[in-house]
């Protein structure tokens, strides 16, 4: 099998799992990703994020991650629901966080995915990353193919928008590598006129420590004053330059069961957020993305909401 089939074995197989795109680049060390991330750091803004600083070459570099790595296949996972909160003064939720959380759905996928490669290609070393390692993954997307970075720096696909989760194998399997696909963001700016904290300063380019969702979830401090009354009722995420989106008009419903909303979450109103205990918290959160900001976090932002 030459690399060209090997690519579309792959392919096929991601789309049995359920990834809605599958695209592949050639292994290779990110000079431009990592001057600019250089730069990005240097100007502080991963705000508080200090993970961000950690293994800078790991970032740069699959080789350090895989040994020999030759190929990084490069996948997304449809996330998007037209569900909503029922009380629309109910303080909200990021649509990601809404079902079961993303890191364990995918990276299951993810290794069934990397297994059948090795019981079809022998001993292929390989590692599967979804937002849980240091790996560029909007660069090697786009290197790959499935789309390009946006002015609000989301990877934005042409068919169907930006609501997707993305995940990665880097492997020492030769594939044959895609090629990258033209920016189609032109002249719109509604991601940067739209963002209240204006956190996306200039095209493609976002202040981390001044984005909504880095506010309600990174943050362990107290939520800076200066910022009070901009967050428009988020309270975990923010989905505000993705919702504003022109492509994302072309967004579809997802199809992983796992993703569902949880009807509790879409049914407690404003007032029941407001009194949430932490056996209930708990309870609707449990495997659940959210217990990422934890019960005292939550109550932090709702509160800040409703000062």
């Amino acid at each position: 099998m030459d690399y060209s089939d090997r690519s579309v074995f792959v392919k096929k197989q991601a789309q049995i799992l359920g990834f809605e795109n599958c695209g592949i680049s050639t292994s290779c060390f990110l000079d431009e990703e990592a001057h600019r991330l250089e730069k990005w750091l240097n100007q502080n803004k991963h705000g508080s994020m200090s993970y961000m600083n950690n293994h800078f070459d790991l970032r740069t570099d699959p080789s350090k991650l895989v040994d020999g790595a030759k190929s990084v296949i490069s996948l997304t996972y449809n996330y998007y629901t037209t569900a909503t909160q029922n009380d629309p003064e109910a303080p909200k939720i990021s649509k990601y966080a809404l079902g079961r959380d993303y890191h364990k759905v995918i990276k299951k996928k993810l290794k069934q995915l990397l297994e059948v490669i090795r019981s079809e290609f022998g001993d292929v070393n390989g590692r599967c990353f979804v937002d849980s390692g240091p790996v560029l993954e909007r660069a090697w997307a786009q290197k790959s193919g499935l789309g390009w970075i946006g002015k609000n720096t989301m990877l934005l696909t042409k068919s169907k928008g930006s609501f997707y989760f993305l995940a990665e194998i880097i492997t020492d399997l030769q594939l044959e590598a895609d090629s990258a696909v033209k920016d189609y963001c032109g002249s719109c700016t509604k991601c940067i006129d739209a963002c209240p904290t204006d956190a996306i300063y200039e095209p493609y380019r976002v202040d981390g420590s001044k984005c909504i969702s880095y506010f309600t979830i990174e943050l362990k401090d107290s939520i800076p004053e200066e910022v009070k009354g901009k967050f428009e009722n988020w309270m975990f995420g923010c989905d505000i330059c993705q919702d504003v989106c022109p492509i994302n008009s072309r967004a579809s419903e997802h199809k992983e069961y796992q993703f569902r909303p949880k009807q509790e979450i879409l049914e407690l109103t404003k007032g029941d957020w407001i009194e949430i205990t932490e056996d209930v918290f708990n309870e609707i959160f449990q495997g659940s993305a959210v217990k990422r900001t934890g019960f005292e976090g939550l109550k932090r932002n709702i509160a800040f909401l409703d000062q």
